[in-house]
């Protein structure tokens, strides 16, 4: 893995605070002795310096796919941080107290990603348990029909699904007064109802109001059981109006 050394150098000596720092004993090899170093752990890497007032590390571990256990060696507390495989590299290290010892390797042992993932999934299962099942979504209400209008009075409701009855027709305007005829032109219709009379008749006399007078037979001219002559039909005789 390439990784920028200026990067990792001002992330290892950063002002932030670190996950845990302190001296440990870091073996060199197989066979060399323990040597004093001071190791800072951010995250899932963990920066090792020749003191603790070094600027730049001497190292870098990261801290993904590895195991955490204890061992035994000459060094009191100490413990081995491996990596799987035949050729990865185990690195040896001991602390200076039973506690630092401890606290290392708990640390470590969170350091890398897979395991906060799994804290993250628990902690996740966790706050589900507490909520409780989801609530089921409420169920939607239907529209309201408006309401039907009130029967007018006088009338019946009629049952639903019944025929309605035929509209009404509509009223029929009302009849335009005859025009009224202007004085000249009544006159002229009184002359010309003169030009139509024949001459020598007079107007009929206008009937007076009460039951009406009884037609009377005219007398008869001859023939037999009182029929008119050559056998013509009777005529009727009506006062005032003479033929």
């Amino acid at each position: 893995m390439k990784l920028n050394e200026r990067s990792l150098a001002s992330y290892a000596t950063s002002g932030a605070p670190a996950d845990r720092a302190g001296f440990l004993f870091q073996r060199a090899g197989r066979a060399a002795a323990y040597l004093r170093r001071w190791f800072v752990l951010r995250g899932n890497m963990l920066f090792y310096f020749e003191d603790a007032a070094s600027r730049e590390p001497a190292g870098v571990v990261i801290l993904e796919g590895c195991t955490v256990e204890l061992v035994e060696a000459a060094e009191e507390f100490a413990f081995a941080v491996r990596f799987a495989g035949a050729r990865a590299r185990a690195y040896e290290l001991a602390a200076e107290s039973q506690a630092a010892l401890e606290g290392w390797v708990k640390a470590l042992s969170r350091a890398s990603f897979d395991y906060l993932r799994l804290v993250v999934r628990e902690l996740e299962r966790q706050l589900a348990a507490v909520r409780g099942p989801a609530p089921a979504p409420p169920a939607r209400a239907l529209p309201r029909r408006p309401p039907r209008p009130a029967p007018r009075p006088g009338r019946t409701a009629a049952p639903p699904g019944a025929p309605r009855p035929p509209p009404r027709p509509a009223p029929r305007p009302a009849a335009a007064p005859p025009p009224r005829l202007g004085p000249q032109r009544a006159r002229r219709l009184r002359a010309a109802a003169r030009e139509l009379r024949p001459r020598g008749a007079r107007p009929a006399e206008p009937l007076a109001a009460g039951p009406r007078p009884a037609l009377s037979a005219p007398p008869e001219t001859g023939g037999r059981g009182g029929q008119a002559g050559l056998g013509g039909p009777r005529a009727a005789w009506v006062p005032g109006l003479q033929l």
